[in-house]
């Protein structure tokens, strides 16, 4: 599934491309009633992008007439550019059109992907965008939030607890992982246990992490890429993500990997007690 970096690459990628772009038509191939299909379309021809944001893993396309288009590609979902008409692939299910002819592909090979059209205030009806938590790479991201929030859930394993969209927004299974180990705490360790001194490490690896993903534009090992078609570059930086029974880049111990909340959790258990 796009993580936080992910998305918002596509989004960096999408933006330049179709700010401005007037749709002129919408073409609907996926398991929707025609009622739904017909008013979609209706809804979107003529309308102008106006800005794409992120919010999480969910991008937004501000419209005019104070209409928003929310996305969330869940496992396999893509928007891809094309500056001329293409032919789509077995597993294009909206492509919008745009006045200069270039086009816009939604590609979701397991169709987990979820498309909401709604006006610009009823955004909050949305299954999850209303309720996520703090982004760590926003400029008023505070520990002291965080730390109220372990607070909040002793019990809970620290692993779930930043996998939790309502208490921290964008990270998914890699960057977990990727977060844990540069904090040197251990998957299973419940949030009780973690220490002030653990705590600042993890917000910092937080933020790191997720900057240095952006920055390299995230991680392709299956179906994401950007808005232009291009992979990832992230996948070449991690330290533990995928990487089981390979050597520890710190300490040359194997990387193990277990079952946390039915998630594969990749760690060193020399570096991560």
């Amino acid at each position: 599934m796009p993580e936080l970096p992910e998305v918002e690459t596509i989004r960096r990628s999408l933006e330049p491309l179709v700010k401005g772009a007037k749709i002129t038509e919408i073409k609907v191939n996926t398991p929707v009633t025609q009622p739904q299909a017909t008013l979609f379309c209706e809804q979107l021809t003529k309308k102008e992008i106006l800005q794409i944001a992120r919010r999480g893993k969910y991008l937004i396309f501000y419209l005019d007439d104070a209409l928003v288009l929310v996305v969330h590609l869940r496992m396999t979902g893509q928007l891809v550019y094309y500056p001329k008409t293409a032919p789509p692939s077995k597993h294009t299910h909206v492509i919008f059109v745009f006045e200069n002819g270039a086009e816009l592909h939604f590609t979701d090979t397991r169709r987990f992907g979820r498309m909401w059209l709604v006006p610009k205030t009823e955004t909050f009806g949305i299954p999850g965008l209303d309720t996520l938590g703090p982004e760590p790479i926003d400029e008023g991201f505070d520990k002291k939030i965080i730390a109220d929030k372990l607070a909040r859930h002793k019990k809970m394993k620290i692993k779930i607890f930043i996998l939790d969209q309502t208490i921290i927004a964008g990270l998914g299974n890699i960057y977990a992982d990727e977060v844990l180990f540069a904090s040197g705490i251990h998957p299973e360790r419940r949030c009780e246990d973690i220490s002030q001194k653990e705590l600042a490490a993890l917000c910092c690896a937080m933020q790191n992490i997720l900057k240095e993903a952006i920055t390299h534009r995230g991680t392709s090992f299956r179906d994401y890429v950007d808005g232009n078609r291009a992979k990832g570059e992230h996948q070449d930086f991690l330290k533990v993500y995928q990487r089981r029974d390979q050597p520890c880049l710190t300490c040359g111990k194997p990387i193990k990997c277990i079952k946390v909340g039915g998630r594969s959790s990749f760690y060193c258990p020399h570096c991560q007690k």
